[in-house]
């Protein structure tokens, strides 16, 4: 007998284990739908890599990742050798290292927990890049869910990378064609997405190697996301119909459940509330310094957990945000620059430091939602996309990689919330954008355009007639609660 929801149950406790790509983005999101299904009554066990395992321990305290009895973490080895701890690991490198090394010792916990006293694993919910669980749920028959934490129409990107290699478009004929025009040669085939350019695709296209790893691991992810029990996503229908419908053709039932951030506010369990997925320490300080400005007089300015950029690029976006005159909250993470430390001038801090705020990572749910938060210069991640969005930010959009640059295109084009700024970054165009964000007629359009979207997006997480909502019962009901074999 077990207490599910502060009831005695004769059933046995259905019991979920979730393993998040290791990447803070990926991590953030997982962990929302795992505390989620925990308050709907499932045991939960968290499997993080070794490395990041080690990350979380040391940004959140020792203590952090004990849990509650029924809510545990686990952690398997990412087969990659020691790196910097502070720093994201190389991305094709830990997709292949996982593909190839992770099932063993996956197997090998699953075996473990089999023979402790929690309950018997009902179902597994992976990361879609993670792929590899699929092997383990159908080896124990039990339902393997995909959580793929990219947007949708990210994920329908992805799902035409086959299309654009049987067609020619990649690998690229030679360098030239990433300068010469080609990348804006306009694409009309893919259905939910016409009229996007050749480099509004996430970039692993951008090769003119015949043999490029990152090509072919998400055409075998994409491959098996086909053979999953479901999809699961982290956006709601009003935002991405279309491209949901033309997804639907392609892989099984899908589950827009976003944005979790929204469905996590029914989730009241103290016992959860210290349970955090930064992989850096929170500077929580910045959020007292906003309580002292106005209101939509700040521009929060932080390009996520991965990207990178030059020294010189650091340079263009300082001076820039100086020159604008705009107050600013900026978190320059200690790694953005690869190799070195960050360093700002102190030409820089002196002139900025009546209006400028600098950190190294905050709670950015918690800055995002701040009054004072006018408009977000960001690099298009999902997650941060999703959020601002849904606390009706408008943005500036700086892609980095992947499908960034999908969901600035759509940012931009369907949505009406941003403004790209060019990858080639430049002092003038930063303070202009800034400025225009802040307190121009566009700036204005786009603040309207993401209070709609903000209001439909609450209107989603609404218990219990919002439609993720309702797509949270349906999914644990249809897939998740099937019956639990006998392991």
């Amino acid at each position: 007998m077990c207490s599910i929801g502060g009831e005695n149950l004769d059933k046995p406790r259905p019991h979920a284990v979730c393993v998040p790509y290791p990447a803070q983005g990926h991590i953030s999101p997982m962990l929302k739908l795992a505390k989620i299904l925990h308050h709907r009554g499932f045991h939960i066990t968290f499997v993080n890599t070794e490395h990041n395992h080690k990350r979380l321990l040391k940004s959140r305290g020792p203590d952090a990742l004990k849990g509650l009895p029924s809510f545990r973490f686990e952690a398997i080895p990412d087969g990659l050798p020691p790196c910097d701890p502070e720093a994201t690991q190389h991305i094709p490198s830990l997709c292949e290292s996982t593909t190839t090394t992770c099932l063993d010792p996956f197997n090998e916990l699953l075996a473990k927990l089999k023979n402790t006293d929690v309950p018997l694993v009902s179902c597994i919910v992976s990361d879609g890049s993670m792929s590899f669980t699929l092997s383990a749920a159908q080896s124990l028959g039990i339902p393997q869910v995909f959580f793929w934490t990219p947007s949708a129409c990210g994920l329908l990107s992805y799902m035409h990378y086959r299309d654009l290699v049987e067609k020619g478009y990649t690998p690229l004929k030679d360098e030239s064609y990433l300068t010469n025009g080609y990348l804006e040669t306009t694409l009309d085939w893919i259905p939910g997405m016409k009229g996007i350019r050749l480099r509004d695709l996430p970039t692993f296209i951008r090769t003119t190697n015949p043999d490029e790893y990152m090509i072919k691991f998400i055409i075998q992810e994409m491959q098996r996301s086909k053979t999953a029990s479901a999809i699961v996503l982290n956006t709601f229908g009003p935002l991405e119909r279309e491209v949901l419908e033309s997804l639907l053709g392609l892989l099984p039932r899908i589950y827009s459940i976003g944005p979790l951030h929204l469905l996590m506010e029914h989730v009241d369990d103290k016992n959860l509330e210290d349970l955090g997925s930064n992989l850096w320490k929170e500077e929580t300080k910045c959020i007292d310094w906003l309580d002292s400005k106005k209101s939509e007089s700040v521009v929060y300015v932080n390009f996520g957990s991965i990207t990178l950029m030059t020294p010189d690029q650091l340079m263009e976006f300082a001076w820039g945000l100086a020159n604008s005159q705009m107050v600013f909250l900026w978190i320059i993470r200690p790694d953005i620059i690869s190799g070195e430390q960050a360093v700002i001038p102190p030409e820089f801090l002196e002139e900025t430091t009546e209006r400028g705020m600098l950190a190294s990572w905050c709670p950015q749910e918690q800055v995002l939602s701040h009054p004072a938060i006018g408009g977000f210069l960001t690099h298009c991640g999902w997650n941060s996309t999703l959020e601002s969005l849904s606390c009706g930010a408008p943005m500036i959009c700086w892609p980095f990689f992947a499908e960034q640059q999908t969901n600035c295109w759509f940012c931009c084009k369907k949505w009406g919330i941003g403004m790209e700024i060019d990858s080639n970054v430049k002092r003038d165009e930063v303070e202009n954008l800034v400025r225009e964000l802040m307190i121009g007629e566009k700036g204005k359009e786009m603040r309207k355009k993401a209070s709609e979207w903000k209001n439909l997006a609450k209107e989603a997480g609404k218990k219990p007639t919002g439609s993720s909502y309702v797509n949270i019962d349906q999914l644990i009901n249809e897939i998740l609660l099937s019956p639990i074999p006998k392991q």
